[in-house]
């Protein structure tokens, strides 16, 4: 099977990072990122959408961009102790350090340094995840700060 679509492909879908992956079939799999676990959730039934509805909240982005959306949205909706948590306090330091001095925008080498520091969280968290489905000890421990998920009524 041949797709007509560049895989993967990344997109920002509403407030959440969306990416479509392929299988060694060429069968095309949606992942959305999941704001309470960080995770990438299965989401194949959002591909049609995310292709060809014409909405202003989804936008095709590039891997970089697809990196610096998810792990600022992990940074905004996660908190927790470990390595992870400490970049995401390094990067809030930097912001807050150019808001004090008054600047709407990071120097470049800042900016570079934030990047760098937000592709490096993104590959820990893909480990972390990959540990902790192996059934080993994780290296963070964190809770999402959106309120509990109602159930849904019968």
């Amino acid at each position: 099977m041949t797709n007509l679509i560049p895989v993967p492909s990344y997109y920002k879908y509403f407030n959440k990072t969306y990416k479509i992956t392929e299988d060694a079939e060429g069968n095309l799999y949606g992942h959305v990122l999941n704001l309470r676990t960080g995770e990438f959730d299965l989401a194949t039934n959002l591909i049609r959408r995310v292709l060809y509805d014409v909405h202003a909240d989804i936008d095709e982005i590039d891997e970089a961009e697809f990196i610096d959306a998810t792990e600022r949205e992990r940074a905004r909706y996660l908190v927790g102790d470990g390595p992870i948590f400490a970049l995401y306090d390094t990067i809030q330091g930097i912001i807050d350090q150019a808001e004090r001095e008054g600047r709407n925008r990071l120097e470049p080498h800042e900016n570079a340094l934030v990047t760098q520091l937000r592709k490096q969280t993104f590959t820990m968290w893909e480990d972390e995840f990959t540990r902790r489905a192996a059934g080993e000890e994780p290296q963070n421990t964190f809770r999402s700060t959106l309120p509990p998920k109602r159930e849904a009524s019968e």
